[in-house]
This record gives structure tokens, sequence and C-alpha cells, in this order.
């Protein structure tokens, strides 16, 4: 029998958890709304929507969801942010989350000025609009046009709020580079030569010009693949699971889930 859950410090967590759920749980007509609107969460089972809405709760009492530039968030973009984001940690811990308590958003693309050094150290300034941004200590930055439910900026598979807080989840180990932090039991090497092999892929049919079946951004490093190879994983399981298999199983065992196998209970269901 497992004792550690019984500790008084675990008994604290679960009861301050209860006092905020009591609180500030999303009211129930907000969270229909808000699943009526986004797909990607309409084949979780009805236990796996009960524990995403106490999850997306428990973010939104941590985390200010603010609006700059003349936008107004409102409480459905709130949650639908919420709900989005604690969907890749479902299976995981809010404490993923833990160390930063903003998300801004922009009503449309903002821009970014960033200094790059040459190889002969001449500082260059660029600046790029951008669809969302995560720092590694402060916010998530999101353009609303871009974020909003039924928005896929860069094709069906796309999803600004999947991508930025993958983004989140791979720079916990320190660095922005493709290898979040892999939970016991998982293999580094497996996990570096799936996505290794399926980044060179891309890349050379970039290279030859060819029509790529995910965001070719993709290919602007490893960080980013990931954080693309994440949206299409929740988005099209399917497409992710028939281009890289290998990847495909890397990220279900990271991310505790299968979106292929609950799209296809799901369907089965409702067929």
């Amino acid at each position: 029998m497992n004792h550690a859950k019984r500790t008084p410090i675990n008994r604290l967590r679960r009861w301050w958890v209860k006092h905020i759920l009591f609180r500030s749980r999303i009211p129930y007509p907000a969270w229909q709304a808000v699943l009526a609107a986004l797909p990607v969460l309409q084949d979780l089972s009805a236990r796996d929507q009960h524990r995403l809405r106490k999850l997306a709760s428990l973010f939104l009492h941590d985390k200010t969801v603010l609006g700059v530039g003349g936008l107004e968030v409102d409480q459905a973009m709130a949650v639908s942010i919420a709900a989005q984001a604690c969907l890749l940690i479902l299976n995981l811990d809010l404490s993923y989350y833990h160390g930063w308590y903003e998300v801004i958003v922009y009503p449309d693309t903002f821009v970014v000025a960033h200094e790059e050094h040459d190889d002969i150290g001449v500082v260059h300034e660029t600046r790029r609009a951008l669809a969302g941004e995560s720092w590694q200590r402060g916010p998530v930055i999101l353009s609303w046009s871009d974020a909003r439910p039924g928005a896929h900026p860069h094709g069906t598979a796309s999803n600004v709020v999947v991508h930025e807080f993958a983004h989140k989840l791979d720079i916990l180990t320190g660095s922005a580079n493709g290898m979040p932090p892999l939970h016991p039991g998982m293999d580094r090497k497996a996990w570096a030569e799936a996505l290794s092999q399926a980044y060179d892929q891309l890349y050379h049919q970039l290279e030859r010009h060819h029509r790529t079946a995910i965001d070719p951004y993709a290919a602007e490093s490893p960080a980013e693949f990931f954080a693309v190879l994440s949206e299409v994983f929740f988005m099209r399981p399917q497409r992710l699971h028939q281009l890289y298999p290998a990847v495909y199983h890397q990220l279900a065992l990271f991310y505790r889930q299968d979106p292929l196998a609950r799209h296809t209970a799901a369907y089965n269901s409702n067929s």
C-alpha cells in the first residue's frame, strides 16, 4: 500500500486544491461552450473532460491572462487558452507550468526585435511578426487572431496555443532543444533517433522544394520541430502516426496520451 498520499503535506495540498476549485471552478456553461468550440477536446472521454476542467480552473487561478494592445480578454477567451494549454499536461501535472505567471494576448500578430551576432561578431537587429512566443522564465505570448477557436494559421494541424505551451515543456530542461524532461523509463537514445531521423527527412524534402505534410517551419530548429510535432500529435494524430510512427510513439510516452486511439474510439462510438 502506498502511504505517501497520506502525508500531511499531500493532505494540505488536496485541501487547498478543493478550496480553489470550490471558489474558482470554471462555470459549467462556459466550459461546455469551449468544448463545443474546440474539436481537439471533443474526443476526450467525459472523465478526461472533467479532469481537464479541473486543471484549467487551477491554471487560471495560478496565471493571469492579460490582454494588451486594446484587447480585452473575456472568460471564454481565457478558458479556451487554459483548456488547450492543460491538454498537454492532462496526464502530467500542473507543476510543469510552475515558475511563471502570465499569458499575454495581443489582438493580432505582434512584432519582436532580436539581436543576433554574425560570424565576425557584428550585432544585427532583426524584427519579426509572430503569432506566439514563450519565454523561459516569463510569459507565454499569443496572438488572439491566430489562437482563437477555429484559427489554423498554418494548416489544419496547426494550433498556436499547443505550439507555445510545448515550448514551455521543452524549456524545462534549461534550454529549448527539442528534448523535454523525459520520464523515468524513457530512452533518451530512442527519442533522439526518432526525432532526428524525422527532422532530417523533413529537411531533405525542403531542400528539394517538395511539398511537406507538416508546417515547414518545423525545420527551423529542433525546438520548433518538437513544438510543431506536438501540434500535429494533438490536432491530426493520424497524420503524425502515418508520417513518423516512431515519433508518435515517443510523444505518446512523453505526454502519456494516445490521441489516435482516443479519436478512433470516439469515432466508433459515434458511428
